[in-house]
């Protein structure tokens, strides 16, 4: 792909961004006030980054792969359901991926 062409992808995928915004923000008051609305956007939000969380942390390209960051991720799921403050969440979770791969675990 030339450099011309990723750049008008990119302006035109931003377009199409903006524009999605915009209608949202046109959308009527009263139809996002409904407690169904609500709902489905919350957990369409959370489907979304729970799959986003799996795909960078189970596979390498197109591959499948069980490496140290599965166990890095339920430290820190755990963690989480500890409430531990977010910081120490993260610290957690890359130290346990980082002694592990010292460990030998790619």
């Amino acid at each position: 792909m030339s450099p011309t062409a990723t750049w008008l992808a990119v302006v035109a995928a931003s377009a199409l961004v903006f524009g999605l915004k915009l209608l949202g923000h046109l959308v009527p008051e009263h139809w996002l006030a409904k407690p169904r609305v609500a709902q489905t956007a919350a957990l369409v939000t959370v489907a979304l980054l729970s799959a986003l969380v799996a795909v960078q942390a189970a596979t390498i390209g197109r591959e499948l792969v069980a490496d140290a960051r599965l166990p890095a991720l339920g430290v820190a799921a755990v963690a989480l359901m500890l409430r531990a403050p977010f910081i120490l969440v993260v610290v957690l979770a890359a130290a346990t991926a980082a002694g592990l791969r010292a460990l030998g675990m790619s």
